[in-house]
């Protein structure tokens, strides 16, 4: 059952999400896309970081960013958070509520890069930049295997792609990644993008097509970097997918699990019944996105144990 909140909060995604869709039509009027980007980023910026966290400005790798640091400190791991958005808007400074609360919640500090957002910047920019911040975390001296990606949606995405792209660098890989309601195939072939359309509450396929075409800019839908279900993922460490049951996405995320696992991916699966795309957001109002959010910390917690005994 979702709560008055959760679908007061659905009802303004909505609103924007179809905001964008108008801007797009005319994508050379910068003026309608910076108002859609800073309403998407009020309506997020709702969901407020919990008390206890503290956040400042960082540049790493050239990328800008944020860097939340929880008051009790007690891990030197450290996570990157990739905000979605569809590549199309975002910005970090509106997800400090789920960002502060995986923060606190794994008493860790957690970085949130600011890529470069379509159509001003399309495919490969995003992938390119949160690679670059990737890079210079771990030039900061951070070690790989003290570090976790996390992201939703188009982040879910980059969560697998980003390490992909750091592998084919010959950059070391992250301990873990934990990616929600990915999207994670462009060309939208999932049963659940006609099954779950209308029944899921905030995507729809018409929408992604028109999201994907402006941040492909003519780049092919099964690029590897662009849907990770295309992607040679050998060699990744452990990966969590969450998914919720009514997404449109579905069918896509559960592919990705499955080309996770036949790689010799250790991928863990969760499906949570009744939950919309990207749930998490609403830990402070809807009992299922604490409850996911905790179980991919439990995740997070003992990847990192795995890893520091390697």
């Amino acid at each position: 059952m979702l709560t008055i909140q959760t679908r007061q909060f659905i009802d303004q995604w909505n609103a924007i999400s179809n905001q964008v869709g108008m801007a797009l039509v005319n994508p050379a009027d910068a003026g309608a896309m910076a108002a859609v980007r800073a309403a998407y980023n009020a309506v997020l910026a709702q969901n407020l970081p919990p008390e206890g966290v503290t956040v400042e400005a960082v540049t790493l790798g050239g990328v800008p960013g944020l860097l939340i640091v929880p008051e009790h400190i007690t891990s030197d791991a450290v996570a990157v958070y990739i905000h979605g958005g569809a590549y199309l808007v975002g910005d970090p400074s509106s997800y400090l509520g789920i960002g502060g609360n995986y923060a606190k919640a794994l008493g860790t500090r957690v970085y949130l890069p600011a890529y470069r957002l379509a159509p001003e910047h399309p495919f490969p920019a995003a992938i390119d930049d949160t690679l670059q911040f990737y890079a210079g975390l771990l030039e900061s001296g951070i070690a790989a295997h003290k570090i976790v990606l996390i992201g939703e949606s188009a982040g879910g995405a980059l969560t697998v792609t980003a390490m992909v792209a750091a592998r084919q660098q010959g950059l070391p890989l992250p301990a873990a990644g934990v990616a929600i309601s990915p999207w994670a195939n462009l060309q939208h072939t999932g049963a659940s993008m006609v099954t779950r359309d209308g029944v899921d509450p905030t995507v729809s396929k018409a929408g992604l097509a028109i999201m994907a075409g402006f941040f492909l800019a003519g780049a092919a839908a099964d690029a590897p970097l662009a849907s990770p279900v295309f992607a040679d993922v050998t060699g990744l460490p452990p990966i969590m997918i969450q998914i919720g049951e009514s997404e449109v996405m579905l069918s896509d995320a559960l592919r990705l699990a499955t080309h996770l696992a036949e790689s010799g991916v250790r991928v863990t699966l969760e499906s949570w019944p009744g939950m919309f795309h990207a749930w998490h957001f609403l830990a402070a109002h809807q009992p299922e996105s604490q409850a996911a959010l905790q179980s991919s910390v439990a995740f997070i917690a003992s990847a990192l144990d795995a890893a520091a005994i390697v």
